[in-house]
């Protein structure tokens, strides 16, 4: 069982993915944007964060570079709708442990996770 950050600004989103996660009998925690999730990996650990890219106040890419500028060790599995090469270039630049497809299959996302918490 592993403790997850969901930030995603879709709440249908957020919920397909609680619902994998629950169904796993991973804990969670949700997100609805990138100042949200920065404020709570200050207070809380967790295992693994599943992080959209297109989001207001502060988008993927921000939150990876405020991540890493913070030294973060806890893989970031970057789950986006954005498919071009060139963003999932620029994630792995920034410290993204993966990059999913949005939505992601539930094996998909199952098995990214077990890999990136190993």
């Amino acid at each position: 069982m592993a403790s997850i950050l969901i930030c995603d600004d879709s709440a249908f989103t957020r919920n397909m993915i609680k619902d994998i996660l629950k169904m796993e009998g991973h804990q969670f925690l949700d997100a609805k944007d990138g100042n949200v999730l920065l404020n709570i990996v200050k207070d809380e650990k967790f295992d693994c964060i599943l992080l959209d890219l297109l989001m207001p106040h502060k988008d993927g890419f921000q939150v990876l570079a405020e991540l890493k500028e913070m030294g973060n060790k806890v893989p970031v599995i970057v789950v986006s709708a954005d498919i071009q090469e060139s963003s999932r270039q620029r994630c792995i630049e920034l410290g993204a442990a993966a990059f999913l497809n949005k939505p992601p299959k539930q094996a998909d996302l199952i098995n990214t996770i077990n890999n990136a918490i190993r």
